[in-house]
């Protein structure tokens, strides 16, 4: 069984589909538009086949969590894996240029990444991880 995909309700889709294709390489489809329902959506996919959904619809409520200094039940981040610890400090380094926050710096964890977290441009918190090699 596979996770087939993740989807985020967003106020900025073009925004944010952009956002993924420029930093994390992702492929968009053709929009869809169900007018009746006031509905669009894009599926981007990743080199991995891993699939994230991103929608718009007039009617939908801001979260009123603070994604930024708290954390809540249900899902938290995601997580987008490279290869190599220098690959991790690329990203970083590529999105503090690009004025994104860096919310925890590159740095080894107890369960064998090295990662980073950041925000997408709606506060959607993301690792980019490596597992940890002695080596490098």
């Amino acid at each position: 069984m596979t996770l087939e995909h993740v989807a985020i309700w967003t106020n900025q889709l073009e925004a944010l589909k952009e956002y993924y294709i420029q930093y994390f390489g992702a492929q968009p489809n053709e929009k869809y538009t169900n007018v009746q329902k006031q509905f669009q959506s894009y599926f981007l996919s990743f080199e991995s086949g891993a699939r994230l959904e991103l929608m718009t619809r007039p009617d939908i409520p801001a979260n009123a969590n603070d994604p930024i200094t708290a954390q809540y039940l249900g899902i938290i981040h995601l997580a987008f894996g490279v290869e190599t610890m220098a690959e991790v400090d690329q990203k970083a380094e590529e999105l503090r240029a690009a004025g994104f926050p860096i919310l925890s710096s590159p740095r080894k964890t107890g369960d064998g990444y090295y990662e980073f977290e950041t925000l997408d441009p709606d506060n959607n918190r993301l690792e980019v991880t490596a597992l940890y090699q002695e080596t490098e």
